[in-house]
């Protein structure tokens, strides 16, 4: 499923290939697509992510007649980062891009993936998303990663710098063709490392905050699919998972093997996914 040929899909397809351009300076976009489809697609991307790392998913010919906004999170990729990096705050901010652009469906990986299911269970968004590599709580984080963040109340930009490189180096192991793995390197080589520790903060006393937030996925009742790989990508607590198995607006989809970077090495399920959703709309 290595979408090893996105580059060349893309560029086959002048309708398809994607454009950057800014919304009053907070948001990086790229958009593929007819610009009149009746459906549009958001798509946000993980931490450190730029929106083009969705092209793979974008150049998939299962979404050829949606309309692809992809866009960065402000203050990842090297872009401004906002007053505050809070998991609230990005939910709001891009509930009100989805509306200004018209959204039916909202994907989100990682970090994007948080972000758009706390639009969903605030009501904030009332459209089906689709939620690849979501965590929900603490134990869905590695140890690792939660204590290096901790780190930087002590040692300041220095732990961030150790994650930026080992983000770094997961990129150049990745199933990618090598001038894909420099083009992804690249985006994460952009972030700032105050950036990155004020956001990652924010975001591990999101997840300490135990509210059982897969109850209130379900309680959302909007229609919804939490993709994540057997290894590699973090994963479900038990309880969480058999929460979301029990609903019947949520479909939980489980990528065999060990997948990191789902968008980027499986676009092709992924799209697949989104797919559903928007028939679901």
């Amino acid at each position: 499923c290595v979408a090893a040929d996105w580059g060349e899909r893309l560029m086959s397809c002048p309708s398809c290939l994607p454009s950057v351009r800014r919304m009053e300076t907070q948001w990086e976009i790229v958009e593929s697509g007819p610009a009149d489809a009746q459906r549009t697609v958001l798509l946000l991307p993980g931490g450190m992510c730029s929106a083009e790392s969705w092209a793979e998913v974008m150049a998939e010919p299962a979404l050829a007649g949606a309309r692809l906004v992809a866009v960065t999170l402000p203050g990842q990729a090297g872009t401004p980062a906002p007053d505050d990096p809070s998991v609230e705050w990005f939910a709001r901010s891009t509930a009100e891009l989805a509306k200004e652009l018209g959204a039916d469906v909202v994907v989100g990986f990682s970090m994007g993936a948080v972000v758009a299911y706390e639009m969903v269970v605030t009501g904030a968004f009332v459209g089906p998303v689709v939620l690849t590599s979501l965590t929900l709580s603490s134990p869905d984080e590695p140890g690792f990663f939660r204590g290096l963040v901790r780190l930087t109340w002590v040692l300041g930009r220095l732990p961030m710098s150790v994650l930026k490189k080992g983000a770094g180096s997961m990129v150049k192991h990745a199933p990618l063709p090598p001038e894909r793995r420099v083009e992804l390197g690249a985006q994460f080589a952009r972030n700032d490392t105050r950036h990155m520790g004020q956001a990652l903060r924010r975001y591990i006393r999101w997840l300490a905050v135990d509210d059982d937030r897969a109850q209130r996925l379900a309680d959302a009742g909007v229609p919804a699919w939490v993709v994540h790989a057997e290894k590699g990508d973090g994963g479900l607590t038990p309880h969480e998972r058999s929460v979301l198995e029990a609903c019947p607006q949520v479909r939980v989809v489980t990528i065999p093997g060990k997948v990191f970077f789902l968008p980027n090495e499986v676009p092709g399920v992924v799209a697949g996914v989104v797919a559903e959703a928007l028939a679901a709309v």
